[in-house]
């Protein structure tokens, strides 16, 4: 059975249901904070929030989740990752076809692509979920990134990796590096932004710092069920700050 950790909200009218997938091999660079930032955002706006931990040999409930998250991690835990997710992968696509949101950062990132080719070893089959495919570069990845998307609005975040991951024809990228390699040092771009599917290498965690784009995904996950949603605005100001602060950071 998946754990869960419940946070609640008094006269609460509407639920968040959240997958946080292999939680405990995928968390590097802070990635847990950016299920720390989303239930936070939701409950200060009265949303009840539910997160369950999915674990190797665990099935998922393509019905019951509104968002999914996968964290990032090294090589040698994506290689036992990668078969328990090819197993889920049935329920993870009938998940996102029913309006779930999934965010995927680095490793977890990669695995929703067609494939991860290492240096040495296996190549490690991912879901296809979007049209993508890692190869390991020779040169680490590494810095501050600033992102701009096409909407003007712009990401912060921190980088380290040397997959070079490259979107397939037709696939939205989450926005251009202009500060940072993004996802593969040679295109510029950033991430991708599919319907309801990302993925990104922006580690540090990414939605403390970036509350637009958490609210983004808040947005999509709970009209899932309820429709679509106006959230009550909150007071992002030291968010914001943090934000600023980081656009200054040298790569």
């Amino acid at each position: 059975m998946a754990r869960r950790f419940t946070i609640y909200s008094a006269g609460s009218e509407l639920e968040l249901r959240i997958a946080h997938l292999y939680a405990h091999f995928l968390n590097i660079y802070g990635d847990r904070g950016n299920i720390i930032a989303l239930s936070q955002r939701a409950r200060w706006r009265q949303v009840e929030v539910k997160v369950d931990v999915i674990d190797l040999g665990q099935d998922i409930d393509p019905d019951y989740y509104d968002f999914y998250f996968v964290g990032g991690g090294q090589d040698k835990q994506q290689i036992v990752i990668a078969e328990d997710l090819r197993k889920k992968e049935k329920q993870i696509k009938e998940a996102i076809g029913n309006g779930a949101v999934i965010l995927s950062v680095c490793g977890g990132y990669q695995l929703l692509g067609h494939y991860y080719k290492p240096h040495e070893g296996p190549e490690l089959k991912g879901i296809s979920l979007v049209d993508a495919y890692t190869v390991a570069g020779h040169r680490r990845m590494i810095g501050n990134v600033l992102v701009k998307r096409d909407d003007a609005t712009t990401l912060v975040g921190f980088e380290n990796h040397s997959g070079k991951t490259f979107l397939g024809k037709g696939v939205s990228a989450l926005g251009k590096a202009i500060v940072g390699n993004g996802n593969n040092g040679e295109d510029k771009l950033e991430g991708l932004a599919q319907g309801t599917v990302y993925g990104t290498y922006l580690h540090g965690s990414l939605l403390p710092k970036n509350p637009g784009f958490a609210d983004q995904l808040l947005s999509q996950a709970l009209a899932r069920r309820y429709g679509p949603q106006h959230l009550q605005p909150l007071d992002d100001h030291f968010e914001n700050q943090a934000h600023k602060r980081a656009m200054t950071l040298p790569a």
